[in-house]
């Protein structure tokens, strides 16, 4: 089987602050950084470092090559990555002195995506493949419809939310991997519980990863719940936590894993991401991971 990450690039800006910037206040960073970012990116990169040969495609601008260079380098297949006549997606990264941040994304080329570039690139893939896509390109309702009539398992991360997202056809996701506002806002509930019950059913094909930060994990299906704790951590950038928990759970799970298995490997993974600096770069290998699991 084949994974493929249909998603976004971004040249994320990082600004180490000391607050985030309120209304009307202009304040100096301490510092700045300009690296390889975009939900697509990151969750392809951490699913390549956690083992998985791991296709990807999407959009970028002249801008961006360097973007297609970085996930070379990371052994991520880029033969349907499309180079188009409009910027490079990119981000504006807040992160404060608790490590937290806030982000604001141009999607550029992220949102330059066709019917024929999505009809072109899934002809290479089939059924009993994986399809792992986010909310940070257009055409995603058509992507999901697409994937899901070749009988590719369609996996969503539906980030960042946007009011399009309820009339895309989630009936044909088979797996949901969000945070807590993210299943706050699909379910209409407020706790982790009743998030899930929610959403169990009204999708009942689906399986459902909640992540809850410091708070760990669930799993919840049709037949069955499971939590993990969260592996504690120094955190000084979540930036890729999310994305770093998403590709080393899926990895565990195409590998044939137990999700008890894939759940603690993907929190031991998001542990390490969110103790140190950046998106990508912050993604830990599966020998650190290993180290970590064995010290707990």
């Amino acid at each position: 089987m084949k994974m493929l990450v249909f998603g976004s690039l971004n040249i994320d800006h990082v600004y180490q602050m000391d607050h985030f910037v309120r209304t009307g206040e202009t304040i100096a960073s301490l510092s700045y950084q300009k690296i390889e970012g975009g939900k697509g990116l990151n969750q392809a990169i951490a699913l390549s470092k956690a083992g998985q040969h791991t296709h990807m495609a999407g959009a970028i601008g002249q801008d961006g090559l360097f973007l297609r260079d970085f996930l070379q380098s990371h052994q991520v297949d880029t033969a349907h990555l499309q180079l188009l006549p409009s910027p490079t997606g990119h981000a504006m990264i807040q992160v404060d002195r608790e490590g937290q941040n806030c982000i604001i994304i141009h999607g550029g080329a992220n949102q330059c995506l066709s019917r024929a570039m999505i009809d072109g690139t899934l002809s290479h893939f089939e059924a009993g493949d994986y399809l792992l896509m986010q909310n940070e390109t257009n055409q995603g309702a058509e992507i999901i419809r697409a994937a899901s009539e070749k009988g590719i398992h369609v996996i969503l991360n539906p980030s960042p939310l946007s009011d399009a997202l309820h009339s895309w056809p989630l009936e044909q996701v088979e797996w949901f991997i969000l945070n807590e506002i993210e299943g706050a806002a699909l379910s209409g509930k407020n706790t982790p519980a009743e998030m899930l019950d929610a959403l169990v059913i009204r999708y009942p094909r689906g399986k459902f990863v909640l992540t809850l930060g410091a708070e760990g994990a669930y799993y919840a299906d049709c037949q069955q719940r499971l939590f993990q704790p969260s592996v504690p951590a120094q955190a000084v950038d979540t930036t890729a936590a999310g994305d770093t928990f998403t590709g080393y759970f899926f990895h565990a799970i195409l590998s044939g894993h137990p999700i008890a298995f894939a759940l603690r490997r993907a929190a031991a993974a998001a542990s390490i991401a969110v103790s140190r600096k950046g998106a990508a770069p912050s993604i830990p290998y599966p020998d650190e991971v290993e180290e970590k699991l064995q010290a707990l």
